[in-house]
């Protein structure tokens, strides 16, 4: 099974769209400048706040503009080719973007939703593949394939959002986490799915403007943190644009190590990246900026390193999360043994840094941390193979395998 609703072949869906965009599609099809304002904040609210899946549902759009709407466009949403629900809630889809042309077969990305007690978070794709190749992330084994256009960025919230029923008089999957304030289903974003983000900052920013827009997905950019792994020179744009939280992929505190784990090192060094924290636009105790680090086994994981670490952020409002490394199929890397985190947790932390250790979510159907990759063939291909052989996967189930 798979899901793609009202698609119609050769016609442009309007989800994801900005306001900008979906006013050039309005005149397009030939409503006047003077009434195309107006109809953009219909289609807004009917795509945005109610999650409408076809024009017939807008009943404050008359029917002439919804049958000419209906012949020239869709509502239809990528392809959830398959979904994976892990033991701890986590859901992790697999989604196919539209063709592009007929070379293209619809670039496929990963975009997973991590279910806790106060908030649901969705770690949303920037890239189709990763140009980085940081040593201990499996995403970064997979080439850089192209940059998802912001439409496509913003299409996984709204995805997540019809998988969820988290949209006005939606009913939820059976076995999906529903807050108990009356909140929406996804309260945070965080840009930490495939790919560098600040290497798409521009789709990245104008993906952000629709989720934060208060008449629509209406996210707080205080909970939505983009990721870099140190593209100092986008660093500033995306602060003055974006006004979002900020997190760095840090995972060393000696150039030498740091060049190999996140080789973008090589040409933006430590000193050139903190420098850049320091002049983040915004940044206060209020807006602190995370510092990611990965806790490898015998690599970076020692008490001197947790004091560098602390001399290094010396005067950046900062916190610190700790990371147990994810596992996935060929890594030469071990996670620390969790006496080792807590002790380097402890040395951060009396140091007057939050250093909180970050529970691993979803690591048995590869949801993790570090552990996104789009070619998910194999895991398919396990499933069919347990249920040829009536085997159950333990913790894990596949839904819609796109067959």
């Amino acid at each position: 099974m798979s899901v793609s609703a009202g698609k119609v072949p050769g016609h442009v869906s309007l989800v994801g769209l900005t306001r900008d965009e979906l006013k050039d599609k309005l005149l397009a099809i030939g409503v006047a400048e003077r009434e195309a304002r107006m109809r953009v904040a219909q289609l807004w609210h009917w795509i945005y706040f109610r999650g409408a899946q076809g024009f017939d549902e807008m009943t404050n759009v008359g029917k002439s503009l919804r049958a000419s709407l209906s012949e020239a466009y869709t509502l239809s949403r990528p392809e959830v080719v398959s979904e994976q629900v892990s033991k701890d809630g986590t859901r992790k889809w697999l989604i196919r973007m539209p063709s592009t042309g007929p070379l293209d077969k619809g670039a496929e990305i990963e975009c997973v939703y991590i279910p806790e007690t106060d908030r649901g978070t969705l770690c949303v794709s920037s890239q189709v593949g990763c140009t980085l190749t940081c040593s201990f992330c499996h995403t970064g084994t997979q080439r850089l394939v192209r940059n998802l256009t912001s439409a496509e960025i913003v299409a996984q919230l709204v995805v997540a959002r019809d998988r969820l029923g988290d949209w006005p008089d939606a009913t939820p999957p059976e076995g999906a986490f529903v807050p108990n304030d009356g909140s929406r289903f996804v309260s945070n974003i965080v840009f930490m799915g495939m790919g560098e983000p600040l290497y798409n900052i521009g789709d990245v920013v104008n993906a952000i403007d629709v989720m934060s827009d208060g008449e629509g997905l209406t996210l707080s950019r205080r909970r939505i943190t983009v990721s870099t792994s140190g593209v100092v020179p986008q660093m500033e744009r995306l602060g003055a644009e974006a006004n979002t939280m900020l997190a760095i992929s840090l995972h060393a505190v000696r150039d030498e190590l740091r060049d190999e784990l996140v080789p973008i090192n090589r040409k933006y060094d430590i000193k050139q990246l903190l420098d850049a924290c320091r002049a983040y636009p915004g940044l206060s105790n209020a807006r602190r900026i995370t510092f990611e680090y990965v806790m490898l086994k015998g690599v970076n994981d020692s008490d001197a390193d947790a004091r560098e670490l602390v001399r290094l952020l010396k005067g950046i409002p900062a916190k610190i999360n700790l990371i147990p490394f994810n596992p996935w199929p060929g890594s030469k890397y071990e996670c620390s043994d969790w006496e080792r985190i807590e002790r380097f947790s402890e040395i951060v932390y009396r140091a007057g840094y939050a250093s909180p250790v970050r529970t691993p979510r979803g690591r048995d159907i590869l949801a993790a941390c570090g552990q996104l990759k789009s070619e998910t063939e194999k895991l398919r291909a396990r499933a069919r193979m347990m249920a040829e052989q009536g085997i159950g996967a333990e913790g894990v189930y596949a839904v819609g395998t796109g067959e």
